[in-house]
This record gives structure tokens, sequence and C-alpha cells, in this order.
């Protein structure tokens, strides 16, 4: 196996790529084929302690920086991308959200119990009618006697359905524009909280995309995730790691992409299909780079988003292309339904468009290099 970088495996990403290698990847094809996850895939991460990854032990984590994040992320999604990014939610825009932005009693309350796998962390930002555009969202608070009221829907919401814990943002008054945007922390089972429907995709099947629909849902003060008002700002930064997340994720399946070309290359050699393993193999390298350096300035606590934002951009890009030249080197087996190739480009195909589309990257790149923001040095 051809690999662009280091073989040198630090033991976060080696037990990863053990349990990817033997416990995810014969589940794959049913998981795609069923669209659900069988119990065996969260045993799996409780017990190699995924779910803790990037908490302190000291909140009942498993420790690890974000390049230890990155190396498992891309480890799981080579054997499996829908386990990866529910695992990348989990933990990129869940976890680390009560982290750097909870209170003490919020991280003692949710941090052990979701870096035990004991409850799924969920993030519920995009609505019908809000999705690039966050601070145009409709579901509205009140404060109420006691706390506060929330009413509204949310649509494209990863892991809601199974998640013990969702980070809701709601608006007092849309007329405020993102002034008015507020997180709270709102337990799985909270009345009036509920999924309305489960939506089917293209690929990663068995990661669960639902509408989410908030009926008059009453929290107390305490689920209140930072100052009213502050909760554009706390998204945007747990969006800003979660691309280096989702990026690790395109990657591994730019990955396995990459390598099941190589196979069907060294089976039926031919000029162009070298040509087209060539050019796979300079994109997947490219793109871990920006991964690498996004997941580097992030832990260094440099200026990230720039980086993380050509990482998210770069990875999904290659994931699609090399899925895709996989299809044309691999000739009609490879487009037949359920094979691995046909698998690996509907997974990488959700990649531009979840966490950001490309689109939005490429305004933040943009948008950041015209500020001539100190990032730019990422280049």
């Amino acid at each position: 196996m051809a690999s662009a970088g280091s073989t040198e495996a630090p033991p976060w990403r080696a037990r990863a790529r053990r349990c990817a290698a033997e416990e995810l990847r014969p589940l794959s094809a049913e998981i795609d084929r069923s669209d659900r996850f069988p119990s065996a895939v969260a045993e799996a991460l409780a017990r190699e302690r995924f779910f803790g990854l990037g908490i302190p032990p000291a909140w009942g984590g498993s420790g690890g920086d974000t390049a230890a994040v990155v190396g498992v992320l891309e480890e799981l999604a080579w054997a499996n991308a829908a386990v990866a990014v529910e695992l990348a939610v989990h933990l990129s825009v869940c976890a680390q959200p009560i982290l750097t932005d909870g209170t003490d009693e919020q991280r003692r309350a949710y941090l052990p119990r979701l870096a035990r796998g004991e409850l799924l962390g969920a993030f519920a930002l995009s609505e019908p009618g809000a999705g690039s555009d966050a601070a145009a969202l409709r579901t509205r608070y009140e404060r109420r006697a006691g706390g506060y009221r929330l009413s509204g829907a949310k649509m494209f919401i990863s892991n809601a359905a199974s998640a013990g814990l969702t980070l809701v943002f709601a608006t007092r008054d849309p007329a405020l524009g993102h002034a008015g945007i507020t997180g709270f922390l709102v337990p799985k089972e909270t009345p009036g909280l509920r999924v309305a429907q489960r939506l089917e995709k293209l690929g990663l099947h068995g990661s669960e995309t639902t509408e989410l629909v908030l009926e008059e849902v009453r929290v107390g003060p305490e689920a209140r995730l930072g100052a009213e008002g502050a909760g554009l700002a706390i998204a945007l930064r747990a969006l800003a790691g979660g691309r280096v997340g989702i990026a690790s994720c395109a990657l591994g399946v730019a990955r396995a992409a990459y390598e099941e070309m190589e196979r069907n290359v060294r089976a039926a050699d031919a000029e162009w299909k070298r040509h087209a393993l060539a050019q796979a193999y300079a994109e997947l390298a490219a793109a871990r780079a920006t991964v690498a350096e996004a997941a580097r300035r992030k832990d260094a606590g440099e200026p990230f988003v720039l980086a993380a934002s050509v990482a998210k951009l770069l990875a999904s890009r290659a994931a699609v292309a090399i899925a895709a030249r996989g299809i044309d080197v691999a000739g009609p087996a490879g487009a037949r339904a359920g094979a691995e190739a046909e698998r690996l480009l509907r997974d990488a195909r959700v990649f531009p468009i979840v966490e950001g589309t490309s689109e939005i990257q490429e305004l933040v790149i943009a948008r950041s290099l015209l500020e001539a923001t100190e990032e730019r040095t990422v280049l």
C-alpha cells in the first residue's frame, strides 16, 4: 500500500487503524445497505475511548490534541465515513463548545457522559431557510419564569435521532441578526423536542440526518451556553474546529479511494491509469498537508480559521476527484451498486456540502486574504 504521509503511526492513530480494519471495515457494506449502525459500532468507539478525545482527563475525557483527533477520524473514515462523521460531530461541535464556553457545572454534568459514549452529541444550527446564512435562523427563544422557552425547526441535523444532548441555537428576535442568537444545551428527554423525519442521503449511509422540531421546549437557566447574544460566535468557533474534523473524514475517504484505485491499476495496468494514480496520489498528499497544518495551528493556539477552510475545501475536492477517477479506473465493475468504488464516490460527494459548502469555504478564504489577516502565512 502506498501512502501519502508518514508510515509511523502515533498511538491514537494506531488504535484507530486497528479498530477500522478489524471492526468497522467488515461492517461497512451492511451499514451502507441498512442505513443503520449496529450496536457494535458504538461499543467499539466507546471501548477505544474515542468518544472522549480532545476532552481533558480532568473532565472525564481521554485527552489528546487536535492531531490525535485528526488521525483517528481519518482512520475511521477510511473504513466507514459515516462512523467518522458521527464521531466528528460529537467531538467538534458538541463536546468542544461545552469545554470552551460552558460553566464548570455544565462541564461536570455533560463532559464525562459524552466522553464515555453514554450521551451522543448533536449540533442544531441549520434550518429549512437558514443553512449557509446562520444569522438568518428563525427558531425563537423567550425568557420565561425559571428559564427559557424554545420553538422552531432545525433541518439537516446530524446525530439528532440518537443524540442524548443537542446544542440548539435560537434567536430572541430575528431582527437582531447575529446579536440575538444564543445557544442552549437540550437533553433528549426534554418535552417538546422531537425528530420529525429522518432524511435519506446519497451517501454517508448510517449517519443520521434529521429534521428536529422544538415545540415550546422549556429549559432552565443552566441550559444556556455562554451569554445571551453570544451564540453565533460560539457556533462559528465550533464550526471552524469542526471543519478540521470533517476535512480529516474526507481525507480518509480519499485515501480509501486511492488504495482501491491502486489495486485496480496493479490488476489491469495501462498508461492512462498510471497517470490517474499519480494525480490521485498528489491530490491526497496535498490534502493531507493542509489538514495537518490546520491541526498544528489549532493545537499551537494560532489563528486557524483560514487553514481550516483551506483544509476542508481541498480535502473535500480530493475525495470527490479521487473517488470519481477510481470509477473510471475500475470500469463497469466499479460503478455497480454495492461496489467499493461506488460507495466511496457516494460518500465523498457529501463532503463539499456538510460543515459549510465549498462555496462558503471560498468566501471565508477570500475574506481572510483580503483582510490581510496574520493567518495568511499559512501559504
